[in-house]
């Protein structure tokens, strides 16, 4: 499992971090969190290009990759503040993508065992099925709930005569036991896939999804927090997966399957920072960003911003456990201003 650096694109870090590799433990012994890139395509069931969704998360910021992001809403560094490492890709070959799966699987429950917090930025979607399974594997299989955002319910069976593929993984994870269907909860559903029978299974799996008509009939905020209530019953820790085809393509184009309708990507960085400062969040990863269907890196920018609002929250949410002032999101960024 050697550091293979970059599948595609320069062998950068996210955002200028200290690199490990998997195979030598001491390299990440004191992370808190360590990003894995899963350069993987060859689940898609349209349009290709997310192979290249890792090298373009990890460069897309205008300021220096100095290892370092303040954030101004949580007052903290998620890069500083957290022991932060990026173990490169995957190797991941499209052509094979049981094999490629498993290696992944693999890496992630490496970084889990280790007591970090894996990022893992894809890649398609099939790449849920060992993210999810390798932290689940270490936690305890059905004690990791799954809380999903995604404009796709991603639980069909076969495809093109393969169980595996991006449309695929979520219905693979309950089948195993990694995840059980009951802690299971998908938030921002809608257009015009699965069909009655796929529905069916999913609420035979006791599924909880909420489809954007309800979403915008309840209020986002409403909505999360029944999720979350669901998702810390008899369940150990919560893996955090986002596909960014959640938000509506007007502000994420970059993706192979774009659904008008989505969130916009305020909603969707606001719904991260909660799931991260109020979950136990143990797993995380980002999804479907395809670079060549980008406009301006639109989608790249967004992925970044969603990897950092992620370890800004799980910092804040540490920094307050360990007894100082908690946030307040009503406080002014400027003291006595």
């Amino acid at each position: 499992m050697t550091r293979y650096g970059p599948m595609f694109g320069p062998d950068v870090t996210f955002l200028g971090v200290d690199r490990c590799a998997l195979d030598e433990p001491s390299s990440f012994a004191d992370a808190d969190v360590v990003i894995v890139g899963a350069p993987f395509d060859g689940g898609t069931s349209h349009r290709p290009g997310t192979r290249f969704g890792p090298s373009a998360i990890r460069q897309a910021c205008y300021l220096p990759h100095d290892g370092s992001r303040l954030s101004l809403a949580l007052r903290v560094d998620g890069l500083q503040d957290l022991q932060v490492y990026d173990a490169g890709d995957v190797e991941m070959f499209s052509g094979d993508i049981e094999r490629s799966l498993a290696a992944l699987e693999d890496a992630v429950h490496t970084v889990a065992s280790a007591g970090a917090i894996p990022i893992v930025l894809g890649g398609d979607h099939s790449i849920a099925l060992p993210d999810a399974t390798g932290v689940a594997r270490h936690h305890g299989l059905g004690r990791v709930s799954l809380v999903h955002f995604d404009a796709h319910a991603d639980t069909g069976d076969i495809e093109f005569g393969s169980l595996h593929g991006h449309g695929q993984p979520m219905r693979r994870l309950i089948e195993s036991g990694a995840v059980r269907g009951d802690r299971f909860l998908q938030i921002g559903l809608r257009g015009y896939w699965p069909g009655p029978e796929t529905l069916s299974w999913m609420a035979d799996q006791r599924m909880r999804s909420y489809e954007m008509t309800e979403i915008v009939a309840r209020g986002l905020d409403s909505c999360l927090s029944e999720a979350f209530g669901i998702a810390t019953d008899e369940c150990e820790g919560v893996f955090l997966s986002v596909d960014v085809d959640v938000v509506d393509p007007g502000m994420a184009p970059g993706t192979g399957t774009p659904e008008p309708g989505g969130f916009t990507s305020r909603q969707l960085l606001d719904a991260v920072r909660r799931c991260c400062y109020e979950l136990p969040v143990v797993g995380v990863d980002v999804v479907e960003v395809a670079p060549p269907y980008d406009h301006a890196d639109i989608t790249a920018y967004l992925g970044n911003r969603v990897v950092l609002e992620a370890l800004s929250a799980i910092a804040r949410r540490r920094r307050d456990a360990a007894g100082g002032p908690p946030w307040d999101p009503r406080q002014p960024l400027l003291d006595d201003r």
